[in-house]
């Protein structure tokens, strides 16, 4: 995992408790046979990283559509896949943060496509389609929360007793709920003593509403840099906890 490697070379021990499975949903041909040509579309936008990870190959190499990009992250996804993204949002990092972008705001008549996963927040179809535009979905992956062994569990309560966690990473809501779900009563009790690093704002509002009463950091984005980024700050006394 990209993230592990990062904080190990700068000194910290990882522990891997996957909270979610993400697993492809639909068929390939059949889905680019429903969308068509996608040159129809003015704006394709990809969510999420693992919508471009299972989604990407609808552009069958195409280079010359416009895509956009939830995130800073996601961008990088596309970017590493060989294309270039010419929306993305430059403040918050999720559907509000692209919605504001101004090539957004008069789309009445235009044709959008949105590669997502299965579920997720319906904000950015739907005032979309508010503001005139003809919003098709495709969905190329689907989350599911991860089932750990009783012994994996057991031997996490063992590292927290000991005092060898500090943090725990949770780069969507979605996670943090289901890390809250999958683990036992005491590990619930161990997480509430230790810090949250989350994903910008919206994460930090939506653990907060979920009932994570912990500490929490705020990275800037998802992205595995910002988050090394925003515990080297913690650990140097320079960074300000989240709500």
């Amino acid at each position: 995992m990209p993230l592990c490697r990062l904080l190990e070379n700068e000194g910290a021990t990882t522990v891997r408790l996957p909270a979610v499975e993400i697993k492809p949903v639909g068929n390939r041909r059949e889905t680019s046979a429903r969308l068509g040509d996608l040159a129809q579309f003015h704006l394709i936008v990809f969510t999420s990283t693992n919508a471009v990870r299972f989604g990407s190959s609808l552009l069958d190499q195409k280079r010359d559509l416009t895509l956009a990009a939830l995130g800073p992250a996601t961008a990088h996804a596309l970017n590493q896949a060989g294309y270039r993204v010419a929306v993305q949002p430059d403040a918050t990092f999720d559907s509000e943060g692209l919605l504001h972008d101004p090539r957004l705001e008069h789309v009445t008549g235009r044709r959008v496509l949105i590669v997502k996963g299965s579920g997720g927040r319906p904000l950015l179809a739907e005032e979309l389609t508010r503001r005139g535009a003809h919003v098709v979905t495709a969905d190329v992956y689907q989350r599911l929360p991860s089932s750990p062994t009783e012994a994996a569990l057991t031997a996490l309560l063992e590292r927290f007793a000991a005092g060898e966690v500090q943090v725990i990473t949770a780069t969507s809501v979605e996670i943090a709920v289901n890390l809250l779900k999958i683990v036992t009563p005491a590990l619930r009790e161990e997480f509430q003593r230790v810090h949250w690093l989350v994903a910008g704002a919206r994460v930090a509002a939506g653990v907060r509403q979920h009932g994570l009463a912990a500490p929490l950091l705020q990275s800037d984005s998802a992205l595995d840099q910002d988050l090394v980024a925003a515990l080297l700050r913690w650990r140097s006394g320079t960074l300000v906890e989240g709500i």
